[in-house]
């Protein structure tokens, strides 16, 4: 039968999971980081989900499908309540719970620790795919855009680029996709005071760079940047 369904382009989708919480039918599921609908039958196509995504990923379109079938619907909720429980979390997915973490400060300190070193990090998620566009602890934030590999070859990455920053981690090169419309979203929806790209000096650390040109110009937003380049070595070899 032709009726209203919901679309999800799956290029947009970040993983959130704040749709699947807001789908009361339970039409939708995160599979391998992206949300699917699980069934056309499941959907009742009102769309009560199209506010929660903070990409965008999910529309309203209009096909030849199957129809809303609200006793499967009812059966199929009532066996999963039956079901072993596990939090119920808003977002969806426990990794992707979006989290300011306070660190130590001149005003809190952190407790004495005994050899080890104070983490930087000040939120959750840290990946580029999975942080929310939406997310409040990007508002005026300093950026550190940074390949992931440089966590491990720099030794220094928490006190000396980390600090005081929202940290954004990314591979262009295994996660395979382009990160600059994600990054405009970011940067047109926050005031954004400052981005340090961290990248290694392999080649394909670059994409990261080219979608933070990329951000920039798209979003319209001139914003103070700079690269910074780690050596396989563990060296800065330029800033």
């Amino acid at each position: 039968m032709l009726r209203k369904i919901v679309k999800i382009d799956e290029g947009k989708c970040n993983g959130c999971g704040l749709c699947v919480s807001a789908c009361h039918e339970g039409a939708l599921q995160l599979v391998d980081g992206k949300v699917k609908l699980i069934s056309d039958s499941y959907c009742d196509g009102l769309g009560a989900c199209l506010p929660e995504c903070p990409a965008g990923a999910i529309t309203i379109e209009e096909r030849d499908t199957d129809a809303f079938d609200e006793a499967a619907v009812n059966s199929r909720l009532a066996a999963n309540a039956t079901a072993t429980k596990v939090p119920n979390l808003a977002c969806g997915c426990p990794g992707t719970h979006a989290k300011l973490i306070q660190q130590e400060s001149a005003d809190c300190p952190a407790p004495a620790k005994t050899g080890s070193a104070q983490s930087q990090l000040r939120q959750w998620p840290c990946q580029i795919k999975l942080v929310p566009v939406n997310a409040p602890y990007l508002d005026n934030a300093h950026l550190l855009i940074a390949a992931d590999c440089t966590a491990y070859a720099y030794a220094g990455i928490h006190s000396e680029f980390m600090r005081n920053k929202i940290t954004l981690i990314g591979c262009p090169k295994l996660d395979d996709v382009n990160y600059a419309e994600k990054l405009t979203a970011i940067l047109q929806a926050h005031e954004i005071k400052s981005i340090t790209v961290l990248r290694m000096e392999v080649p394909c650390c670059g994409g990261l760079v080219n979608a933070v040109k990329q951000a920039l110009a798209d979003s319209g937003k001139i914003i103070p940047w700079r690269v910074v380049i780690i050596s396989t070595n563990g060296n800065i070899v330029e800033d």
